[in-house]
């Protein structure tokens, strides 16, 4: 008779997100080693511990634990999830019946427009056709438009964000595939929002590094912060990308299609050897559980998480390791024009916002990271 301890995974959901639930008697050393080894969290709902599915790999956690319990892992043979009721959303099943106008699809691919351009523009202006379907889009007077767009915001309250996106795939119809001019579809766009960033401390930042004892959560963290990325540039580093002897990390393919250097940390390099020799990643940097990309959601999780454990009351995203980056670097006394192209803004402006321009400058920088680690 087997009478040793025994760990039952399976399949569930916590806060919406996808994960593992382990469940086991009570048990000191596999508590331990759960933690140590995959950053596991107590739910207290499930009563059980678990991890994120994309940071779950069977085969590895069988080897941590081989020696301590028998794993009945036969629930994961089952590929069915809990459902998440569906939230209520305006119909789209008009996208795909219509078809956009000759030119415009092609036209935005002749012009390298960037895969999520090219679908956010194409659904958009598939919604404005199926609005006016029974017009000439042709004859369509400025008035119309803006009452199209105002019927959206008052109807569905769209964002700031996807109204400028409307009137974008709405005008690129006028003035790139029939060449109107540009004034005679002057659509009226939204007051821009002045938002000044929210920033951690350094010693916030530390924190959440303290706190974070799963080491592919840890480098997440320590990535973000020390390079200024964006969640998404973050998702798209390969190891390749990371030059040690020029201590850089090359960024490709950035928003606006753009590539720039930024500095790679002393501290920054300690830690993703340490990570590279634990998690031995063959493409990505950061892989996701079946080795492509990482997933978006599970990197917002990650940094809520840490910041929770750390103590920190305000609501923390991963840009604001962005903005941290970029306020830090600034109360240290790097020139703004650095920190600009390191951030990769095409415009001054828009890295003004962290302080007013610096008129100092130097040559040799220290990173920030460097004091926490």
């Amino acid at each position: 008779m087997n009478t040793r301890p025994q760990i039952t995974l399976e399949y569930g959901t916590h806060r919406q997100q996808d994960v593992v639930l382990i469940r086991f008697e009570y048990n000191r050393p596999i508590n331990e080693r759960l933690k140590e080894l995959f950053g596991a969290r107590w739910s207290h709902s499930h009563g059980c511990w678990l991890i994120d599915i994309d940071d779950f790999q069977l085969g590895l956690f069988f080897e941590g634990f081989k020696d301590l319990a028998y794993i009945n892992y036969s629930a994961l043979k089952i590929k069915t999830k809990p459902k998440v009721p569906e939230k209520v959303s305006r119909d789209y099943s008009h996208r795909s019946t219509t078809e956009l106008p000759k030119g415009y699809f092609e036209l935005l691919k002749q012009k390298r427009y960037s895969e999520n351009t090219v679908k956010t523009y194409s659904a958009y202006f598939k919604d404005f056709m199926h609005y006016f379907s029974e017009r000439d889009l042709t004859e369509l007077s400025v008035e119309e438009i803006n009452a199209y767009l105002l019927e959206l915001i008052n109807k569905w309250n769209i964002t700031t964000s996807e109204q400028n996106q409307r009137i974008n795939a709405i005008k690129f119809f006028y003035e790139k595939v029939l060449l109107k001019e540009k004034h005679i579809y002057n659509i009226e766009r939204p007051r821009k929002e002045k938002i000044l960033p929210d920033v951690l401390s350094k010693e916030e930042i530390g924190a959440m590094l303290e706190v974070t004892n799963n080491l592919k959560h840890k480098t997440i963290i320590g990535t973000l912060y020390s390079c200024g990325l964006r969640r998404s540039e973050l998702i798209k580093l390969k190891i390749k990308d990371i030059d040690s002897k020029r201590m850089l990390v090359h960024i490709k393919g950035a928003k606006g299609k753009k590539d720039r250097y930024v500095q790679l940390a002393e501290s920054l390099l300690i830690l993703l050897r340490e990570y590279y020799k634990m998690y031995r990643p063959n493409e990505w940097l950061i892989p996701g559980q079946t080795g492509g990309q990482y997933s978006p959601t599970s990197v917002l999780n990650i940094v809520k998480s840490a910041a929770k454990k750390a103590g920190i009351t305000k609501r923390v995203t991963p840009h604001m390791l962005r903005h941290s980056f970029a306020t830090h670097h600034l109360e240290q006394g790097t020139d703004l024009r650095y920190i600009q192209v390191w951030l990769g803004h095409e415009s001054s402006k828009t890295t003004e916002r962290y302080t007013h321009v610096s008129q100092k400058n130097f040559i040799k920088f220290k990173n920030p990271m460097d004091d926490i680690l």
